[in-house]
Order: C-alpha cells, then structure tokens, then sequence
C-alpha cells in the first residue's frame, strides 16, 4: 500500500456549510484518520482556538481533534514570533487571536506596541477602530489575520477582518500585511506546523481566489469540490486551474 498523502482542507464549503456538515465530510474525514494520513483543517476565521472550533464541529456531528486545526490567528502569531521575540501588540480580536499570541510571549497592550493586530470580534467598537487608526499613523505596523471582506452568519453576511482592515488602511494611509489565504504565508506556515513538504501534500478548497490559487503558489497538488461557492463554469475564468475537479469531498480517493 503506498503511503498516505498529506492534505490541507479548508472548512467553509469543504465540510461544513455554516452550521451544517456536509454529508460526505465524516466519512472522507474518517478515512483520512484510517489511512494514518497527515492533515490538517485550515480556516481563515480567527474568532475561535483549535479547541472551541472542534467542540463546535463536534456538535454538529464533525469529529475534528483539536491538534488537527489550524487558524489564521495561530498563523498570524507564528509569523509575529519570527519577526520579533516578545513583542508587543494592539489587538482587535477574540480569544481565538489572542490565545496564540499570548503562547508566543507577546504582550497585548495599547502603550507602544510594535504592532496593531487585526482579527475579527462581534463587537467591534469606534473606540478600539480609532486607537487602532492613531496606533498605525504613528508607526505601529498594520498586520491582519485574513483579507475576507465578508463572512457567513445564520442571517446572512457579516463584516469580516478584511472590510475592518480596509478602513483603517484609508484612515492611517498604511496597508496591512495579511497573513491568511490567499498569502501563501499561511500554507508554509501550515505545512511546518504539519511537519511535511510540499510534495505528497494536496490542498482541498471551494474557492479558487483563495484555496486554490494559494495552493498553485505553494507548490501543492490542488482540488477544487464543487460543494461550496465555486461552479465549474466559475473555474474556466481563471489563468491558474485546479489539478482536480470534484463535487465534494466524497470523491476524494485518499
């Protein structure tokens, strides 16, 4: 039997839709787990630790273990702490963000920081905006989590870090560094965290702007499941294709 290859998954249109699974997601997810294969769950969202996310995929019937997640926000702190040790940061965040930077000894505070960190919250406030504005004017670097300008809710769409991020950027005339997808930052970060290579390893996405493109820049081997956002006919419009086209994630042979 050859060797397992290593997969990247990304989680919003892959295996779940809000808060629903989708139907072949346990399976493919159990059989990665049967077959030993090396992976890992990668989502841009920053609101929640590997550990709350997999309680909340557990409750809707998706067993995901904690040490098989990883987040923009875990992303965005490992690429801090390459940057500087013990650094300071002005953080708009919940503790999905601010979990892995305090891991890493960063200090969160608004007195100097060397950074302004922008993540996602429900409760973003014009108070914490401004002193984020008036923090990157005067010199702190603008780094955010992720560049999605909107994110599902059970309502519908809501803001997410990269529409906070824009008004900063026009208030303070600085422009962030985004960590997440499509930066393929976050798939090499992603890949050290998994502790394989390039090679052998395959990304699975529903978006061709972020998924897939990050993936093609990364080296990996690509799937594009038609489960999320993405139509066939959508594909064709890009210069980058997909290695692989599948409905979803029950077609994948592992």
């Amino acid at each position: 039997m050859t060797a397992p290859k290593n997969y990247l998954i990304d989680m919003d249109g892959v295996l779940v839709k809000g808060r629903t699974v989708i139907p072949e997601a346990p399976k493919f997810i159990q059989s990665l787990k049967d077959r030993e294969a090396k992976f890992l769950v990668l989502t841009n969202n920053p609101l929640y630790t590997p550990g709350d996310l997999s309680h909340r995929l557990k409750t809707i019937g998706l067993e995901i273990p904690t040490s098989n997640i990883f987040t923009s926000a875990m992303a965005t702190a490992r690429f801090l702490k390459s940057q500087k040790e013990h650094g300071k940061a002005f953080v708009i965040g919940e503790s999905g963000l601010t979990s892995p930077l305090h891991e890493i000894g960063f200090i969160i505070t608004d007195q100097d920081p060397d950074y302004v960190v922008l993540g996602e919250t429900t409760t973003y406030n014009f108070e914490m905006i401004t002193k984020a504005i008036r923090l990157v004017r005067a010199g702190a670097h603008f780094i955010a989590t992720n560049p999605d300008a909107s994110g599902p809710a059970e309502e519908g769409i809501v803001p997410a870090c990269g529409a906070m991020a824009a008004l900063i950027e026009k208030a303070a005339n600085r422009s962030p560094f985004f960590i997440g997808k499509p930066n393929p930052l976050m798939m090499r970060t992603a890949l050290n965290y998994l502790g394989v290579h390039s090679e052998g390893t395959v990304m699975v996405g529903d978006r061709m702007d972020t998924d897939i493109v990050a993936g093609v820049q990364s080296g990996l081997e690509t799937i594009l499941v038609l489960s999320g956002v993405t139509s066939r006919e959508g594909v064709l419009r890009h210069p980058y294709q997909p290695g692989e086209i599948v409905d979803s994630v029950g077609d994948i042979e592992v």
